[in-house]
């Protein structure tokens, strides 16, 4: 029995050829590209990280690496997992489509580390199509009203601001001191864009009540945060 577990953990897939090799890292490294072209494409926007990207390419190569390594050796791949288990990764993901280049390029550097070359394709053709369409897809943003003025306006403040957006904007924050009050209130593009058919702007009419030190509007969205 201790014969049969010993010769199992030995194991191993066929020795690679320099050739074979050699290609494996060719289609990684091509594939790896269309990985990057991907990200630069779908991330348009101050998000994007042409660091990470790059890193995304070498991800996809040292796990073809590693794929090349182990093959079918169990007590390899036992040993790489509990190398890995230490190690701790900090990087912060601004975008949750990050994790899904991340995984994609894993799997790229698998399928090209044990010469699965058709389905690394196939595979990266579709995903390609995919986070390109759908990489154009922005969030919907949200608009904050930042009004700061004399406390004594406070109520004056309220009731135009509700007037103006028919009651849609939502208070979200209302800070004051002994003399001055600020508000923040949240709003949509669609209230925004409802509003604007008005002949006047809510600053005009805030500004109109006298007392109003400042009014600001700020777009939130998931960069800002």
């Amino acid at each position: 029995m201790r014969h049969k577990m010993l010769n199992l953990l030995n194991v191993s897939s066929t020795h690679l050829s320099t050739n074979q090799i050699i290609l494996n890292f060719a289609i990684a490294t091509i594939l790896g590209l269309v990985i990057y072209l991907s990200y630069r494409t779908s991330h348009t926007r101050v998000v994007y990280s042409g660091r990470f990207n790059v890193s995304l390419l070498m991800m996809t190569m040292i796990t073809t690496l590693v794929m090349s390594v182990i093959g079918n050796n169990i007590a390899l791949s036992l040993g790489m997992v509990g190398a890995l288990s230490i190690v701790r990764f900090r990087t912060a993901i601004k975008d949750p489509r990050d994790t899904a280049y991340i995984f994609w390029c894993i799997g790229i550097g698998i399928c090209c580390g044990v010469s699965e070359f058709l389905v690394a394709t196939i595979g990266t053709g579709f995903i390609f199509v995919t986070l390109v369409v759908f990489g154009l897809v922005q969030d919907n943003f949200r608009y904050l009203l930042v009004v700061r003025c004399d406390r004594n306006k406070e109520k004056a403040v309220l009731a135009e601001v509700k007037q103006f957006y028919k009651g849609k904007a939502e208070l979200k924050v209302n800070n004051s001191t002994v003399d001055k009050s600020e508000f923040i209130f949240e709003l949509t593009h669609k209230i925004i864009k409802k509003a604007s058919s008005q002949e006047s702007n809510i600053s005009d009419r805030l500004y109109d009540l006298g007392g109003i030190d400042s009014v600001n509007t700020v777009c939130q969205s998931d960069e800002m945060r």
